[in-house]
């Protein structure tokens, strides 16, 4: 082998690198700003889980429980009163309220038992395991472990338990779809235009607008067929939670499908081979996986961070399909219309740039 000819091959490789600059970005500033955003999500968050406490005793333990669910570091815990509590628990603004009754010290000393009442939004597994641990360490705090706790824990959503995969997987199903159909959709159209399919057609007969509306419908098509396949797998397979209509869960896959379709191709005029084709997922979809609450819940992101989260058609998309398959939320609901009208605004935008790409000449 000949160390010379080895060489050589090494500084073409090197010179390929030092000349393709939306490669070098790739390399070296793409993992420093993905590590820094993450970095944000999980060190400069809003807080805790927020939670109520209720306390309707008015003896000594009572007290003291709520002192040390207070005091807890596991949650952002604040006193309310009971019709506050269940309007926030509603609300979605809290995860939790643990309500002590007014016989709670009463209990404690004559049976020797207690039995707080905790109220649980149900969506989140993790905020509720959070709720539950405050209670505990607020138990703790007041040396009620001599008692028998005997909780009546009820849930809002999710009557039988939520476990991870049922929260995860309503949003998992909108970013199974854009992440997949994007990549696709980009790769192929980029695949037609630089195996001269698409300047052919433009200088066929056909009118400019059958050539857009065919390609668009014909990813579509695609796009539409493996989200069925998606929301039928996750739904009759793994059995994930529903609780709502599935052909709203449907619409809203579908309409997240579209704009996607319509965003490759539209990004796939800025790429010249499907390596460049590819380099979009860093800049496109890795900060809609971190942002738009799929992994960390938006709430908890550092405030600077929510606003760009609100702008974001997976934020949206994520947003309806919990509402629909974990909450049973239907048409009537407000935040279920705004998360359809912002995916369809999205669909429509992406299909106007998409339109645009489609008039342009190749050099």
């Amino acid at each position: 082998m000949s160390a010379r000819r080895t060489l050589a091959i090494t500084r073409r490789i090197l010179r390929q690198f030092r000349h393709d600059r939306r490669t070098l970005a790739l390399l070296f500033v793409a993992p420093v700003l993905i590590l820094a955003l993450i970095g944000y999500l999980l060190r400069g968050g809003a807080g805790h889980t927020a939670m109520g406490v209720v306390n309707l005793d008015r003896g000594p333990l009572g007290a003291r429980v709520t002192n040390g669910i207070l005091a807890s570091n596991r949650v952002d815990a604040s006193t309310m009163d009971l019709a506050t509590a269940r309007d926030r628990l509603r609300g979605g603004t809290i995860a939790g309220y643990v309500l002590l009754p007014a016989d709670f010290s009463q209990q404690a000393q004559q049976e020797a038992r207690i039995a707080p009442e905790v109220d649980l939004e149900g969506t989140q597994p993790a905020a509720s395991a959070d709720v539950l641990q405050a209670l505990s360490q607020g138990l703790a705090a007041a040396a009620a472990g001599s008692v028998k706790v005997a909780p009546e824990v009820k849930r809002l959503h999710g009557a039988g338990g939520l476990d991870t995969l049922d929260y995860f997987g309503a949003a998992f199903i909108g970013l199974i779809s854009f992440f997949l159909i994007f990549v696709v959709t980009s790769v192929a159209f980029l695949r037609e235009r630089s195996q001269g399919t698409l300047e052919r057609l433009m200088a066929s007969p056909l009118r400019k607008a059958e050539i857009v509306v065919g390609y668009m419908l014909g990813f579509t098509a695609a796009a539409l067929v493996q989200g069925l396949i998606v929301l039928v797998f996750a739904l009759y397979v793994l059995r994930v939670h529903n609780e709502g209509n599935v052909a709203l869960i449907f619409t809203v896959e579908a309409l997240l499908a579209i704009g996607a379709v319509n965003l490759g191709i539209f990004l796939s005029m800025f790429a010249r081979t499907e390596f460049q084709a590819v380099q979009f997922i860093p800049l496109v979809l890795l900060p809609q996986v971190l942002l738009s609450g799929v992994l960390f819940p938006v709430n908890a992101e550092p405030v600077t961070l929510q606003y760009v989260s609100a702008v974001l058609p997976l934020t949206y998309a994520v947003n309806g399909l919990r509402d629909v398959m974990l909450k049973g939320a239907g048409l009537d609901a407000g935040g279920l219309r705004l998360d359809l009208a912002f995916c369809a605004g999205f669909a429509a935008l992406a299909i106007a740039a998409a339109g645009t790409t489609l008039r342009r000449r190749q050099d």
